[in-house]
């Protein structure tokens, strides 16, 4: 999996039965919005692609795994704060424009 403009990829391994996972469901929603310009977010739940699920070795739900240059560089097992999914991405995404003020 690849983004189309060489954009990180972040992975979000879910299932309609974890509890965490759909405790994160909104983080992710909220972090794909402000991220948009440098990261895509992409859910992938465990019973619908099992192939993922054993490509990438997922053993926990809900994981974080991020894509880059196709080829898994990052990973977050069981539930994540913004803080440490921050921490997660920062080394992998471009700098931010500077804004105007």
């Amino acid at each position: 999996m690849s983004s189309e403009n060489g954009m990180p990829i972040l992975l979000f391994f879910t299932s309609s039965t974890s509890g965490p996972a759909r405790r994160m469901e909104s983080l992710l929603a909220h972090l794909a919005r402000k991220e948009r310009a440098r990261l895509r977010v992409a859910r992938i739940d465990i019973t619908h692609s099992p192939e993922w699920v054993e490509r990438l070795g997922i053993e926990e739900v809900p994981t974080l795994v991020l894509i880059k240059g196709q080829r898994p560089v990052e990973r977050l097992e069981g539930r994540a704060s913004a803080p440490q999914i921050e921490r997660m991405l920062a080394p992998h995404l471009t700098p931010r424009e500077k804004q105007a003020a």
